[in-house]
């Protein structure tokens, strides 16, 4: 199994938004709430396989959906991952 990531939220709306356009795109996600490392202004996160990153930034930025960021969890820690510019 690939180590999982993690895309925190500052509105629900977009999180909401995200897990549809994701889910339709056949990527297995969960919703889980956002890890208190993460300073987010939502609650909610998406969690999803590493494996799958460049697909989810290839639809965040596409669909222009509003994200904090996408985070990758390495020894305890959330480290930010680069999201190509919108």
């Amino acid at each position: 199994m690939e180590p999982l990531m993690v895309i925190a939220f500052d509105s629900t709306q977009q999180a909401l938004r995200a897990e549809m356009l994701l889910e339709y795109a056949d990527i297995e996600i969960d919703i889980r709430p956002t890890p208190k490392e993460i300073t987010a202004g939502c609650a909610l996160s998406i969690e999803f396989d590493s494996s799958e990153l460049e697909r989810v930034k290839n639809i965040i930025a596409a669909e222009k959906v509003e994200i904090r960021g996408i985070y990758n969890q390495i020894e305890g820690k959330y480290i930010s991952v680069d999201m190509p510019e919108m």
